[in-house]
């Protein structure tokens, strides 16, 4: 009995194991082109909360590894490896999601400050434009005013 895990030990590990499948699903999610900032602001929000989640997760892995490491020093060879490999897969599945996690993060939030810079161009272009289109309707100066077709040579 004493090589068998605690109760909570199964508990945890179902925990933890429901959270990566979890992780899992939301990461997968195919990381599309948008250009609209609210639905890139939103996605961040839900990838931010899923770091949080990991924090608290956090506590629970480190238990089932701890757990394992007193386990394989009374039981068994068969035993204690058949919970290190179990461990081991959950801690692989565990950090290729963190680190998958971390990088989609940065590219969004990358991808949201380069459409936030871009839409402030396109807002700067769009004055621009607006001012230049004024400035070719207004009325030409007569031929003779050679004072207006200056000034109007420096605006162009």
């Amino acid at each position: 009995l004493d090589s068998l895990p605690p109760a909570h030990y199964k508990e945890t590990m179902t925990s933890v194991l429901v959270w990566i499948q979890q992780a899992e699903t939301k990461l997968s999610t195919p990381q599309v082109a948008v250009a609209e900032y609210e639905i890139m602001e939103k996605r961040l929000g839900e990838l931010k909360a899923l770091q949080s989640s990991l924090q608290e997760q956090q506590k629970g892995l480190n238990y089932l590894s701890t757990t394992v490491e007193e386990m394989s020093r009374k039981a068994p060879a068969e035993v204690s490896q058949r919970y290190r490999s179990e461990t081991e897969m959950i801690l692989g599945r565990w950090k290729k999601s963190s680190a998958q996690l971390v990088e989609h993060c940065q590219k969004l939030e990358e991808f949201m400050s380069k459409l936030q810079r871009f839409q402030n161009d396109i807002k700067t272009l769009k004055k621009w434009m607006a001012e230049v289109d004024v400035f070719l309707k207004e009325e030409w100066p007569a031929l003779g005013d050679s004072e207006a077709l200056e000034k109007q040579l420096e605006q162009c």
